[in-house]
């Protein structure tokens, strides 16, 4: 259901539809009560029909607001109108990673690594409140510009709403994936994108090519799907390209759950431990990832600022010749000469 401007939701008035999502569409809004600008984002599909969602809802969104971090979108209010729920966020001027990557391509690595710590300092608050994101994705992390520095702060978007968007548990991918998949991927996709990118329902929650494979593999995921996720954004703002590509779900699910990322040209070479820690973050299996995204995100600040120097160029070797060697060889007969006759004489 589409809302025009000028139609309400509560003490809201709708002024113009700002995107869509697999949760959901999201508006700009104003306060009547505050005279303020928010952002409504109106929960839809199976999600709005279940009575036991909208507790789940209500019960996450207190969780988030509590957390209170600068790196997370505020939410303002839960509010219900008619058979819709609704959530009331902060409205933030800027543009999403994904809009930057699509409008740049890669980012400089001093950039990625600032937009990531950032991203990791939001994680790590959350999880440390057992509150795990489980959609973290580029067009989850919106931008925003700051006077006199060239690295926007960061503010994560739907944070701590997916992990409730699980109405049953998962069961494990199997041959019927793809037409499992396809009816959100038609509806969700843009038009730019292929299927391989939409958010996916049919009881699993998060967005296809950012999953961690024990999420594909029917567990619901912890802290450290999220830190898989982190390591799939890294990637791209690397490389500017997702590390698990493919022409289809299918091929999707395969890449993540048996093949490697492709190697980001320069990067090993040039930032060896900036490369070690993306590497540890896309682990599978997840005893091997980075337990805590604290640990992950100190590693990338140290590396950032202690770059690898060119190695010294080793002095030439010299080659010795058959007559350096001789005179070596006569050095050494005399010495044992001159010593073999005071040894004479002493006797």
């Amino acid at each position: 259901m589409a809302f025009a401007a000028g139609a309400r939701l509560g003490p809201y008035e709708i002024v113009s539809p700002l995107g869509e999502g697999g949760m959901g569409a999201v508006y700009r809004a104003r306060d009547t009560r505050l005279d303020r600008t928010v952002a409504i984002k109106v929960v839809t599909g199976a999600l709005a029909a279940d009575p036991e969602f909208r507790q789940r809802l209500e019960a996450e969104a207190r969780a988030i607001a509590a957390l209170n971090d600068p790196h997370i979108c505020t939410i303002h209010d839960v509010g219900r109108e008619g058979d819709l729920d609704y959530l009331v966020l902060e409205y933030l001027e800027g543009e999403t990673l994904l809009e930057r990557l699509r409008r740049t391509g890669p980012l400089p690595l001093q950039d990625a690594i600032a937009i990531a710590t950032q991203i990791g300092n939001a994680l790590q608050r959350a999880h440390r409140t057992g509150i795990v994101h489980r959609d973290l994705k580029p067009g989850n992390v919106m931008l925003i510009a700051r006077p006199g520095t060239s690295v926007p702060h960061v503010k994560l978007l739907d944070f701590g709403l997916a992990v409730r968007a699980c109405i049953q548990r998962p069961q494990a991918l199997d041959a019927s994936l793809a037409a499992t998949f396809a009816p959100s991927m038609v509806a969700t996709r843009p038009p730019s994108a292929t299927a391989a990118s939409a958010p996916i329902t049919g009881g699993i929650s998060g967005t296809l090519q950012y999953m961690a494979p024990e999420q594909l593999d029917g567990q619901p995921g912890d802290q450290r799907a999220d830190i898989f996720a982190f390591g799939c954004v890294l990637y791209e703002m690397l490389a500017g390209q997702k590390p698990f590509q493919g022409s289809s779900a299918v091929t999707v699910v395969a890449a993540i759950m048996s093949a490697e990322p492709p190697p980001i040209a320069g990067l090993a070479e040039q930032h060896p431990l900036v490369d070690h820690v993306l590497r540890q973050c896309l682990e599978k299996h997840i005893d091997r990832r980075w337990q805590d995204i604290g640990d992950a995100t100190s590693e990338l600040r140290w590396a950032l600022g202690h770059p690898v120097l060119a190695p010294v160029a080793a002095a030439p070797v010299r080659k010795w010749g058959i007559w350096r060697w001789a005179g070596v060889a006569i050095a050494a007969w005399r010495r044992c000469s001159w010593s073999c006759r005071w040894r004479w004489l002493a006797d």
